[in-house]
């Protein structure tokens, strides 16, 4: 079963080394085949567009490149049967929450994990922003406060998964 990993962890080398090393195998030890979209960002044109000196040339290679991502990672969430969300932050990260809005309405249960214990919520009534809580709950997912927790929530809907075909 496809998975789609929303994550601003990426943007940092403590981030990238938790993702990698913990979160994905954790995840990918129960059986899900994860799609990661930092593995499908086309890190040699990121290189090459930020070795350049600053110009139009340089702004409309981002654009470009930006465009691209962004396709690939709609195929890949249209591809997954499921969203995975990392909350962390003081807010969820915007392209992690489009993520999370656009995998809910293609109507696939999303997953959110947050080990940030900062307070992050509109009021005390949740955990995150008002309305991504709203999407991941919808959806029939929900939000873990760790990782243990979060590999059992998916192992549970991969085994209902599973039963259910």
């Amino acid at each position: 079963m496809k998975l789609y990993l929303a994550s601003p962890l990426g943007f940092s080398e403590a981030g990238r080394y938790f993702y990698t090393n913990t979160m994905i195998p954790a995840i990918a030890q129960l059986g899900y085949s994860i799609i990661d979209p930092w593995a499908l960002a086309n890190q040699t044109a990121i290189d090459a567009i930020q070795a350049m000196q600053p110009s139009q040339e340089r702004i409309d290679r981002w654009r470009a490149l930006n465009f691209q991502i962004g396709a690939n990672n709609a195929a890949a969430i249209h591809s997954s049967r499921i969203l995975v969300a990392v909350l962390d932050g003081v807010d969820v990260d915007s392209g992690t929450a489009a993520e999370i809005g656009f995998a809910c309405s293609l109507s696939k249960p999303i997953f959110g994990y947050r080990g940030d214990f900062r307070l992050s919520a509109d009021n005390e009534g949740g955990i995150v922003n008002l309305q991504v809580e709203y999407f991941i709950r919808q959806s029939g997912g929900t939000i873990c406060s760790d990782l243990n927790s979060l590999v059992h929530a998916l192992a549970q809907h991969y085994a209902h998964y599973q039963g259910a075909n």
